[in-house]
């Protein structure tokens, strides 16, 4: 994958790539968006979208997006999380003894949300989502991220744990129609 290219984009380049960011949706979901799910429709990935990157509430926002022969082929993003955030909001944590309270204190420095991680369908199994996790993680401070993944989804649960991910419990988004996901979460720091 010589020819993979990564351009970074904060929040404010991140909306100005919005057309290019539901493009790269609509060709990495294709099966997910014609089940008719409410939550996968295209308007309402790009309303999550929208406010992943509002100004107002988007402080540290990262867009990587990967492309091949200019022709982007792949996208990821994430930020940190604030001391006022909703990301644990129905949070189920495994019974691990981790302390509920103490996980989710959050003061914009210790943990990273990857939100998404998406590959054109086209290029799937190519080592590209690898790479793009790479290059979102690569250079972090934080000292751990975390990711929301369906339980079903087995191929990207089986690279999260390759990966070094773990699970710690499982949630809700509070987004209309949302799914219930496993909560992974990887140390970024020593």
């Amino acid at each position: 994958m010589t020819d993979l290219q990564f351009n970074r984009y904060d929040a404010y380049g991140a909306r100005e790539q919005r057309a290019l960011v539901e493009d790269v949706y609509r060709r990495s979901y294709r099966a997910a968006i014609a089940s008719g799910d409410p939550f996968d429709q295209p308007a309402e990935f790009m309303k999550r979208f929208d406010a992943y990157t509002d100004p107002r509430r988007s402080n540290g926002f990262e867009l990587v997006v990967a492309t091949i022969d200019r022709l982007a082929v792949g996208q990821t993003w994430g930020w940190p999380l604030g001391p006022s955030t909703a990301w644990w909001g129905g949070l189920v944590p495994d019974e691990d003894g981790t302390e509920h309270g103490e996980f989710v204190r959050e003061d914009g420095a210790r943990t990273f949300a990857l939100s998404e991680i998406m590959i054109d369908e086209d290029r799937a199994g190519q080592g590209i989502a690898h790479a793009l996790h790479d290059e979102l993680l690569a250079g972090r401070t934080e000292e751990r991220a975390t990711l929301l993944v369906e339980p079903d989804n087995p191929r990207a649960y089986r690279a999260y744990l390759r990966w070094g991910w773990s699970r710690r419990g499982e949630l809700t988004p509070s987004w209309p129609d949302a799914p219930t996901f496993d909560v992974l979460i990887r140390t970024l720091t020593s």
